[in-house]
């Protein structure tokens, strides 16, 4: 797959699988679902039944005809709409942001279902919030004025994103979306998505896109859009600039210049768990509310996002609906990626070798409690720095009630998956920072064994584990030669760089490994809480 298209939907996208997947779709047929609807007296989502639905559904209060695009967003997945959407849904709501409505581009195979989903709804879909108490809250979004599939036609998703009128593209395009090699930090090159393109080429990738609409901006003298990230990255708006020059440079120098002198970056930290959505989902907003939306999204009530304030162009209020504007969002980035982002890794392999399905049910496990909260108090916050605003002991209690919300119902298989995406952005930095300092790794290389064990392809009870990861042939290879060599899986340089050369990591790596295949999961872990 290209690393440097979006996959859809944070810890919140899953990649491939049947029908829309990646892109938070759950299929059906369109004929079904008519039928469907006329059984059952279903009101289908859209701009002229918006009247017709249920009471308890919250609708749009305001004018959509009235609202116009300003920003183009990449990769429209589940976590998309239920975080920068709903915001703009509600600076709407107050009778702000009319000129900042958002045109959602797809470009992966799977976006298609996107495409048909959001089209036959004038771009509208639920949130459904549900709280641990079991109370559930839900609002048709109405921020997203349009939806644009790029192998539809190319030319008119560049054309749209150099349109005066769009000031901001934001990105959600996963970890692996930046195309940087995870140890050499060297953006690749010959990814054949971006190979194409520079060999003249139509635009397939995110960089095309982006590159393609600057050069048409510049050309006719319209001021570049702000490019912002809103994906789980350190430093994500600096990320995002280093990959789009790089990618420049490969196909004109001086504009990489012009990239790198006039267009905005800004990072931001956002925050909010959302699965993907699944046909319950879809039959429960039937149900509940009468209304048939092909593309609902599921999401709990804690919602955050740190926003750098760097946009030259303008920008919607986002302060008036609590965003937090700020002037550096690295305490902010590294307190999630650190805490929350790692955690899931924490939980999430142990949980699947135990046979946990469910996020919340593993949560619940006293055991996978009590090692997540020693692997946050004792290795992830001594490597982060102080604040601003926020009270960490209280930040990482809430985090084990959010993983523990079963109203949510979160998937420990959606966790796990592009694990080598993940595990060198959210889980090695704290290793790094604390062999630096002289710090305790031992949960850390805990959590990395538990992969190791788990890319074997088999759980505990001899079950099959599907391995969903851009990298599955090397890591299913790697923890198959663990039989013969148990450090096999740390001589992915790719992934690991020069760890296994540290023996303050290496040793309860082995020791946790081996403690997996000899007694299992529930009793390695008692072992490393008590």
């Amino acid at each position: 797959m290209d690393r440097s298209r979006p996959r859809g939907g944070d810890d919140h996208r899953d990649r491939g699988g049947v029908g829309a997947r990646a892109s938070g779709v759950a299929a059906m047929p369109a004929e079904a679902g008519r039928r469907r609807q006329q059984r059952h007296g279903l009101v289908p989502l859209g701009k002229d039944t918006l009247e017709s639905a249920m009471p308890a559904l919250a609708m749009p209060r305001y004018d959509r005809t009235a609202v116009s695009p300003g920003i183009v967003h990449l990769g429209v997945g589940a976590f998309h709409r239920a975080h920068q959407a709903y915001y703009l849904d509600e600076l709407m709501a107050q009778g702000e942001a009319r000129g900042w409505g958002i045109l959602g581009v797809g470009i992966m195979p799977e976006d298609a279902a996107m495409r048909d989903a959001l089209t036959a709804q004038d771009g509208l879909y639920t949130v459904i919030v549900k709280a641990p108490s079991g109370a559930w809250r839900a609002r048709v979004i109405g921020s997203m004025v349009g939806y644009l599939y790029g192998p539809d036609d190319p030319a008119r998703v560049v054309a749209a994103m150099a349109d005066p009128a769009i000031r901001i593209v934001s990105l959600t395009i996963t970890e692996g979306g930046y195309n940087f090699d995870q140890v050499t930090g060297q953006f690749i090159e010959d990814e054949p998505g971006v190979a194409a393109e520079v060999a003249g080429g139509a635009p397939t990738t995110v960089f095309g896109y982006l590159y393609s609409s600057l050069c048409r901006r510049k050309a006719l003298g319209i001021r570049p859009f702000t490019v912002m990230s809103c994906d789980n990255i350190q430093d994500n708006g600096a990320v995002a600039r280093r990959a789009l020059i790089a990618y420049a440079k490969l196909r004109d120098e001086a504009m990489a210049d012009w990239i790198a002198v006039h267009v905005h970056f800004p990072s931001s930290m956002v925050d909010r768990i959302t699965p993907r959505t699944t046909q319950q989902d879809i039959i429960d907003c039937r149900e509940r509310y009468g209304v048939d939306d092909r593309c609902p999204v599921v999401t709990e009530e804690f919602t955050q996002w740190v926003l750098l304030d760097d946009f030259p162009t303008g920008r919607p209020p986002y302060e008036r609906v609590g965003v937090q504007l700020v002037g550096d969002v690295e305490p902010y980035e590294l307190m999630k990626l650190r805490l929350l982002n790692a955690s899931h890794q924490g939980l999430a392999y142990f949980a699947h070798l135990a046979g946990y399905g469910l996020v919340h049910e593993a949560a619940q496990d006293p055991l996978i409690a009590a090692f997540l909260t020693a692997y946050m108090d004792q290795e992830a916050s001594p490597t982060l720095r102080p604040v601003p605003g926020v009270d960490l002991a209280a930040y990482k209690r809430t985090l084990i009630d959010r993983f523990s919300n079963e109203q949510v119902r979160d998937t420990v298989a959606r966790l796990a998956a592009e694990s080598s995406d993940r595990i060198p952005k959210w889980l090695l930095p704290v290793v790094r920072d604390q062999l630096r300092d002289g710090g305790q790794v031992r949960l850390s290389a805990a959590i990395v064994a538990s992969w190791a064990r788990y890319a074997e392809g088999v759980d505990e009870s001899g079950q099959p584990i599907t391995i969903v990861d851009n990298a599955e042939d090397q890591v299913r290879a790697a923890a198959r030669a663990q039989e013969s060599d148990p450090l096999a899986f740390l001589r992915q340089e790719r992934f690991f760089g020069d760890l296994i050369d540290y023996p303050s990591f290496t040793t309860p790596y082995l020791d946790t490994l081996d403690s997996l295949h000899r007694i299992g999961s529930s009793a390695t872990l008692r072992n490393l809480v008590t």
